[in-house]
């Protein structure tokens, strides 16, 4: 008696036999599309510097920009403070010194975080 994949296989029935080829030729499939993905991704590869130099120069705008978004900030906080300090001021409250303090410091605060980070980036 023969012992081997023939042997082997003859002992197995029709839909046995089907199912094992189906399941070859499902794998024989998978590998050819994974070796075809690797081949193909190989010349669509791009320069990394341009990437990251585009990268760089798109955060860099953001930045500018932002910092122009934090001073047009402070600018409509120091008028919002200006209002609610004068209010204070003409009803005659006794805290209108620590309300316009307060009101100052958030527009100071904006303004010296965005130039600070201005400047220590170097942006």
């Amino acid at each position: 008696m023969k012992i081997g994949a023939g042997c082997f296989l003859k002992r197995w029935s029709g839909h046995q036999r089907t199912r094992l080829s189906s399941i070859s030729s499902l794998l024989a499939r998978m590998v050819k599309a994974i070796a075809l993905t690797l081949v193909t991704t190989k010349g669509f590869g791009q320069d990394g510097n341009a990437g990251i130099t585009a990268a760089t120069t798109n955060i860099t705008s953001y930045f500018a920009t932002g910092v122009t978004l934090m001073y047009a900030i402070g600018a409509v906080l120091g008028l919002v403070g200006a209002v609610k300090v004068y209010q204070k001021w003409s009803h005659g409250d006794q805290d209108t010194s620590k309300v316009a303090a307060s009101w100052f410091g958030s527009c100071i605060f904006l303004v010296i975080v965005a130039t600070v980070l201005k400047s220590f980036f170097g942006v």
